[in-house]
């Protein structure tokens, strides 16, 4: 390691870094191989390294990640800055002219009564930046820009999202211009003829069914009702406020937990979950269950 390239608490340094491991010739060829279109799936798994480190309550994991994740920034930003798009010092005055201005009961002469309040001037704010945003790319594409998907309410939120949270969002966006449910009850009567429908069409493709008629391959109407059952599903819990995706993610620990104790149990008598019968893991599933009740 070089004088040059010691560690430091600075920006700057990784900023070097970067630039050194993206130089032709001297850098690294693995890096200046890489692209917006090859590093975006590692800039979306530390994304979740750091979730994960934050679940976990691990604050040494999470000062790995979050530089991890910051690193992905600088890297994206270096390639912007190779096609001269940008820098990474307009990446931070960007964001800091956002934080400032969607923050005028701090920076400005705005007040706020309470967290409602701020987040209602933040949407306000949001509305008016995506406008100008649209009107920017229209100016700069000669008129010719388009709306995702066809839809300007919809348009900015992002298709790369996991499915349940991009949901979520999708009906956000709706609600906030008068599309939703006046409640709850016709949500979950909404999702009662979603699940009775999924199963008309899931049940004659059950390749475990006894039925001679039944076939293995789901067909592209299974596939949408399903579809259909968990966007709905999505929707009672925006109402109720629920993540979707910590909520999935709390019921894969609890199966993995106790998931464990079957296998810890049967190998306390000397056998595998393939050497069980359905029933014997089913009790100890319940073992698990009561030992997490009490």
């Amino acid at each position: 390691m070089t004088d040059k390239m010691k560690p430091s608490r600075d920006i700057s340094r990784l900023i070097e870094i970067m630039a050194a491991l993206r130089t032709p010739v001297t850098g690294c060829p693995w890096d200046l191989q890489q692209s917006f279109e090859t590093i975006a799936p590692y800039t979306i798994e530390e994304a979740y390294e750091v979730a994960d480190a934050i679940e976990r309550r691990d604050l040494a994991d999470l000062k790995d990640e979050l530089g991890d994740l910051l690193l992905q920034v600088v890297y994206h930003s270096r390639m912007a800055e190779e096609e001269g798009a940008f820098a990474f010092g307009d990446v931070v005055e960007a964001v800091t002219k956002k934080m400032i201005r969607r923050h005028p009961h701090v920076f400005g002469d705005g007040t706020a009564r309470d967290p409602s309040a701020v987040k209602a001037t933040w949407d306000q704010l949001k509305a008016e930046e995506r406008t100008e945003k649209a009107a920017e790319r229209a100016r700069l594409s000669g008129g010719r820009a388009a709306a995702v998907e066809g839809t300007v309410t919809l348009a900015d939120v992002p298709t790369t999202l996991p499915a349940l949270t991009r949901a979520i969002k999708l009906q956000s966006k709706a609600a906030k211009v008068g599309f939703d449910w006046p409640n709850l009850k016709p949500v979950f009567e909404k999702l009662k003829e979603e699940i009775a429908e999924f199963e008309e069409v899931a049940l004659p493709h059950d390749p475990r069914a006894s039925e001679a008629a039944a076939v293995s391959t789901a067909t592209a109407a299974v596939k949408e009702e399903f579809g259909d059952m968990l966007f709905v599903m999505a929707n009672i819990a925006r109402h109720l406020d629920i993540d979707p995706e910590d909520a999935l993610r709390g019921a894969n620990r609890k199966f993995v937990r106790r998931f464990g104790h079957i296998e810890k149990v049967l190998g306390e008598r000397g056998k595998t979950p393939s050497q069980s019968t359905l029933s014997e893991m089913d009790a100890l599933w319940d073992d698990a269950k009561a030992l997490e009740k009490s």
